[in-house]
């Protein structure tokens, strides 16, 4: 059985500014195994930031239904944690505190959840900056201190909303490599937005395309080369073409419609 199923799922809002009704994604239907690392591309505004949030439980659908182990998800929960492009780190306390925050909060008590941050803190190769405050780190380095405060939390699936979005070249790529050896450790279900096309193919087992909006899904491609994948890697150009090509064929349309 699917880990997360998403059923003709539809969202549409109401715009603030002139009371209209926007479409952000209709009919949206595709499923996701356990374990499985899934990416959502498409042209900007096609909704895949509010796929994610329905997935996250931060928004509901207008129609539609996300199944999660059989079960239709409602609200939030500790079973999907989300990380975003804006770490929203807590800059008074220390690293080893913003990871141990969710465990505290949790009423796990001081030395087991110090000895999980610790654990986690060494996977993502932070232990000697625990006792540094945030703003002593670099863009890269307050990215991994967010995954690691949401891995310390066991979710079943996690959530990730363009995290790499802001940081240059360099560190974007060394990340991609570093979430990818987490990934191959924890096996957790994620589910990772972005815009960027050689992102997606270095970290996807399957990536989901999506139109213009109104976002419907327009093709599933499946990623099926070693891991970790480099983004250099000349063999992962087919894939990297194929993606683009989709978007760039709803840019184009999207473009003509204006």
């Amino acid at each position: 059985m699917a880990k997360i199923v998403v059923k003709d799922v539809t969202k549409r809002f109401v715009e603030s500014r002139t009371g209209g009704v926007v479409t952000a994604i209709e009919d949206i239907n595709f499923s996701i195994d356990e374990g499985q690392f899934v990416c959502l591309v498409g042209p900007s505004g096609c909704g895949k930031s509010t796929m994610l949030n329905i997935l996250a439980g931060l928004e509901n659908p207008t129609s539609g239904t996300v199944i999660l182990n059989g079960n239709p998800v409602v609200g939030t929960g500790p079973d999907r944690i989300m990380v975003f492009q804006e770490n929203a780190l807590f800059p008074w306390l220390k690293v080893i505190e913003n990871v141990e925050f969710g465990l505290k909060m949790a009423g796990v008590d001081k030395a087991k959840r110090y000895e999980i941050a610790i654990r986690y803190l060494d996977m993502m190769q932070l232990t000697k900056f625990a006792q540094s405050y945030i703003y002593q780190l670099s863009g890269g380095m307050k990215q991994r201190v967010a995954i690691a405060r949401a891995l310390v939390m066991d979710p079943e699936v996690l959530l990730m909303d363009e995290p790499f979005a802001a940081l240059d070249s360099q560190t974007r790529d060394l990340l991609l490599v570093e979430l990818q050896l987490i990934w191959a450790k924890t096996r957790k279900t994620i589910v990772f937005v972005t815009h960027n096309i050689l992102e997606s193919v270095c970290l996807g087992d399957k990536v989901i395309v999506f139109t213009s909006r109104p976002g419907h899904l327009k093709r599933e491609i499946p990623v099926d080369y070693r891991r970790p994948r480099l983004s250099e890697d000349s063999n992962l150009q087919p894939y990297y073409r194929t993606i683009l090509d989709e978007v760039k064929s709803e840019m184009i349309a999207a473009k003509k419609l204006e």
